[in-house]
């Protein structure tokens, strides 16, 4: 097996684990309105665009990624704005969410990071700049779990919205900023000369 095969394999399971726990945090986040997991679960999303997008461009034309890679920031970056709007909508009425289920979410979502960042460790040489940043979002997703528990903690002891609130928020913008790189990524890819 070749570093390109062990790659994709690495970065297709990545995006399968992404893909399940996105679906995993909408649902609980829908269900006990929580700012913080829908926020976490764009990230999950982002994953499983950026996953995908890797394990497909080590097959595809520079012209096909940059397509895909551009359609993917608007993936990332609807489901981001709707975490800003759940946001808003929390702060004029900042119900805490519940917090057994936030906080076991937010456990389960760092497990699905850590087992992540194990499996693409191996691969953050190899595979260009993307192969990198993959490792380094599974990495740095752990840490806004980390927060997600560290609020549900808080919520314990402070019975209020906003801890969850503002975890969510900064999580938020990080998907704004996220979509932006994803876009760029694309731009870039798109003006690289072809071989």
């Amino acid at each position: 097996m070749t570093p390109t095969d062990g790659l994709r394999r690495a970065v297709l399971l990545v995006a399968v684990l992404n893909g399940a726990y996105f679906l995993v945090e909408v649902v609980v986040a829908t269900a006990i309105g929580s700012v913080s997991l829908l926020a976490d679960s764009v990230d999950f999303l982002e994953d499983t665009s950026v996953n995908l997008l890797i394990f497909f461009s080590l097959a595809w034309s520079v012209r096909a990624r940059a397509r895909v890679g551009s359609a993917l920031a608007f993936v990332i970056l609807v489901p981001a704005v709707a975490t800003i709007v759940l946001a808003v909508v929390k702060i004029l009425d900042p119900a805490p969410p519940e917090v057994a289920p936030l906080g076991i979410a937010a456990f389960g979502a760092l497990v699905v990071n850590v087992v992540c960042a194990v499996i693409l460790v191996r691969h953050r040489a190899h595979g260009g700049s993307l192969a990198r940043a993959a490792w380094l979002s599974a990495r740095n997703d752990a840490l806004a779990n980390l927060a997600i528990i560290g609020a549900a903690i808080v919520t314990l002891w402070w019975p209020s919205g906003w801890p969850d609130i503002v975890v969510g928020i900064a999580i938020g913008l990080m998907n704004v900023d996220a979509a932006r790189e994803v876009w760029r990524a694309a731009r870039e890819e798109a003006a690289e000369p072809r071989a």
